[in-house]
């Protein structure tokens, strides 16, 4: 027997809790009575969970004997979290016990000291907070979950799935990953990381550099070379890509790259023109530029983007 130790604190996302109960509870295995067992342990008998209560079966103390340990988003991720949770789960994580974060869940983890110098994500919107709250965190906000190993992170909301779907495919193989998929009604597999759902920030900066960036984000069809942005600036091209790493933490060419990318994706959200007149709308030479950097920033190609979050469809709107 699995025994699945699921953590319910107060505040915590009843969505994020749901999703592990319901994915292990799917998986069939062949000879195996009883794949997983899952248990909710919460900090109280009653826990707090926004538009309602849960009262739990079981107390944090049977994580100590939880193979996997799963710790659900919580609505305030940067409250305190208790001794005894930060306790058990360090005892969990020097016994070998596989802990694995949704979305917010992260915090819990980075407070306990799990996620010091390794590679993690949590929901993109949390994602700089999480960054700047664990500096020793290295956090990536474009994917949909890590696996360190021990121990594994994932983004928000729907992307717990994902996680619990690899899990089980670790544990029991695709097969029974893949049936466990089914029942859900979701695929094994999405195409991409959470890149693609980030709402990007407006070009408008608070930095030094909003009236350049402005001017920039107004000229995008333009060819722009970084002596053209530095002349604007009226300085040089090197102390301007100094300027723009030390502020916004990449060079001007590849800020222009970005934006355009954003506008892109905006115009396969909302229009029905074609992948190559979106590339001349945006900036780029052709669209085959447009295919390149779009995937390498976005991590999914321009028709798939548009076939997940696009509203618009020729001919109708959707």
């Amino acid at each position: 027997m699995h025994l699945v130790g699921v953590l319910a604190l107060h505040g915590v996302i009843p969505f994020d809790l749901a999703m592990p109960c319901e994915a292990f509870g799917y998986v069939a295995v062949p000879g195996v009575a009883e794949p997983y067992t899952v248990r909710v342990c919460g900090e109280a008998r009653d826990i707090k969970a926004g538009a309602y209560d849960l009262r739990v079966m079981w107390d944090i103390h049977q994580l100590a004997h939880a193979a996997t340990i799963i710790v659900p988003g919580i609505r305030q991720p940067t409250m305190p979290i208790s001794e005894e949770i930060v306790d058990a789960l360090q005892a969990a994580a020097q016994r070998g016990a596989r802990i694995a974060s949704i979305c917010t869940g992260a915090f819990v983890l980075a407070a306990a000291g799990l996620l010091d110098g390794m590679r993690a994500t949590t929901h993109w919107r949390a994602a700089r907070e999480l960054a700047q709250l664990h500096p020793n965190v290295i956090v990536d906000p474009n994917v949909l979950f890590v696996d360190t190993g021990q121990i594994l992170t994932s983004a928000g909301a729907a992307a717990g799935l994902d996680l619990c779907l690899h899990m089980i495919r670790r544990d029991y193989g695709a097969t029974a990953a893949a049936n466990a998929a089914r029942l859900a009604i979701v695929p094994l597999e999405r195409d991409g990381g959470q890149a693609q759902y980030i709402a990007e920030e407006s070009s408008a900066s608070t930095t030094a550099l909003e009236p350049v960036l402005q001017w920039m984000d107004t000229h995008l069809q333009q060819g722009l070379t970084l002596a053209d942005i530095a002349a604007h600036a009226c300085t040089s091209t090197r102390t301007l890509s100094r300027r723009f790493k030390q502020q916004l933490g990449m060079t001007p060419l590849m800020w222009v790259l970005r934006a355009r990318v954003r506008r892109a994706q905006a115009l396969l959200e909302s229009s029905g023109h074609s992948v190559e007149e979106v590339a001349t709308q945006v900036g780029f030479e052709s669209a085959a530029t447009l295919r390149l950097h779009f995937h390498r920033i976005v991590g999914v190609s321009p028709t798939a983007y548009r076939r997940t979050l696009g509203t618009v469809r020729i001919g109708r709107i959707r």
